[in-house]
């Protein structure tokens, strides 16, 4: 989720650094989060996207663990 502290180049390392994505993938999930205000940058079982939404609190981002769309849900 966008806020108003991080530095988009330090969000962009974070997606780098923990979940090992390239430079472009992370940065074009960073412009996702700010521009659009949030971005889906992992997916995966319930326990893992809450050990990954507990390490994006850890460096300092907002981040919700939520179940994936269903068919006609955005």
């Amino acid at each position: 989720m966008n806020d108003p502290v991080n530095l988009m180049s330090y969000v962009t390392y974070v997606f780098q650094s923990y979940f090992g994505y390239s430079r472009a993938k992370s940065e074009k999930l960073m412009l996702e989060v700010h521009e659009l205000g949030r971005s889906v940058v992992a997916t995966g079982s319930r326990e893992q996207m809450e050990r990954d939404t507990a390490a994006m609190h850890g460096f300092g981002l907002w981040a919700t663990c939520r179940p994936a769309p269903t068919s006609g849900e955005v």
